[in-house]
């Protein structure tokens, strides 16, 4: 079991500085997958000093967590400093930003520990060197819950409240959740998580530049057909993924939002589940993976939401994604006037 192996491999390093790595702007599944995945390498290492960073910073929700627990990530990650590496929540270095070519240099040197409920990226699990993956779990924190009880140690109250935030946010407030996370969930709340505390801190006032952002996003959306699918296409230099689902709560099947910021291309994907289940296709794995690599970058996710970086103009990657959506759905887009 992943468990076994990773205490294993702890075992055997005795490591005193561990660095754990988010991706960018780290939402509550990746912030409290840190904080739980801290805990319990101080109970495995007592002693063990634990950085906790993500790629230009964490999230606005991510922060009202991190304020609620006292807790704080670093400004500053030196992976030339720590003896093993994780990176949670994150399936490709490409998401580690500034820090990537460092890591990958380190993870030569050290072990890289990879948790993550994404589909498995080929060029992560070349230099992972263990890589603890279930792309059918609701979230990594479900995963990290898991590892604690897999080698029978205690979740705390703290723990529990942080694992509970994680889940509840990557289901939409459970309502994405099956019968496994309802009962993980069901532990979390007898070890001390109180819902009704909880939620409160999922929910945060939309800002005003995220607001213009999701309506210059409606204002340059084009709409294609492929078949009886409608495909929204925008492009935005901010807040792509917030645009993308609003797009799609707009009517879209399939929402894709580009844009370019410092160099840097970024691309976000949603669907809906219907959409999904209908024409099999996995976003992460079918879409925003070969899309990385035309951009010369990753990418990846899940099944309704995925990402991919790169480099280039967000008109590139808009035609890239409507070549690969008519070989995916078999059918070439047609524009809606």
């Amino acid at each position: 079991m992943s468990a076994r192996e990773l205490k294993a491999l702890l075992d055997g390093l005795k490591p005193s500085k561990a660095l754990i790595l988010c991706h960018h702007n780290a939402d509550p599944d990746a912030v409290c997958s840190a904080i739980a995945l801290g805990e319990l390498l101080h109970s495995l290492c007592p002693g063990i000093e634990v950085t906790c960073y993500a790629a230009q910073g964490v999230s606005k929700v991510s922060k009202g967590i991190l304020e609620r627990f006292g807790f704080s990530f670093s400004r500053e990650a030196r992976p030339a400093d720590a003896d093993i590496l994780f990176m949670v929540d994150t399936n490709n270095v490409e998401q580690l930003e500034e820090l990537k070519e460092e890591v990958k240099v380190r993870a030569r040197e050290v072990p890289l520990v990879v948790i993550d409920h994404h589909a498995k990226h080929p060029a992560t699990e070349e230099i992972a060197s263990l890589y603890i993956v279930d792309d059918s779990a609701s979230s990594t924190c479900e995963i990290i819950l898991r590892l604690f009880e897999e080698l029978g140690l205690e979740v705390g109250k703290g723990v529990a409240e942080a694992l509970f935030l994680g889940i509840a946010y990557d289901t939409r407030h459970l309502a994405l959740a099956g019968a496994s996370t309802f009962l993980a969930i069901a532990k979390l709340v007898e070890a001390g998580a109180k819902p009704r505390e909880l939620f409160p801190l999922l929910t945060v006032e939309m800002d005003y530049s995220e607001r213009v952002a999701r309506l210059k996003a409606c204002m340059r959306a084009k709409v294609y057909k492929f078949g009886s699918w409608l495909v929204a296409f925008s492009h935005v230099s901010a807040f792509q993924a917030s645009a993308a689902r609003a797009l799609l709560s707009l009517g879209a099947d399939l929402a894709v939002v580009a844009g370019e910021r410092e160099g840097r291309l970024r691309v976000s994907m949603r669907a809906t589940s219907k959409f999904a289940s209908a024409t099999g296709i996995h976003l992460g794995r079918d879409l925003a993976r070969p899309l990385g690599q035309l951009i010369g970058g990753m990418g990846g996710g899940h099944a309704l939401s995925a990402g991919a970086n790169g480099v280039g103009k967000p008109e590139e990657a808009i035609e890239h994604t409507i070549a690969l959506l008519s070989r995916l759905l078999g059918t070439k887009g047609k524009e809606l006037k």
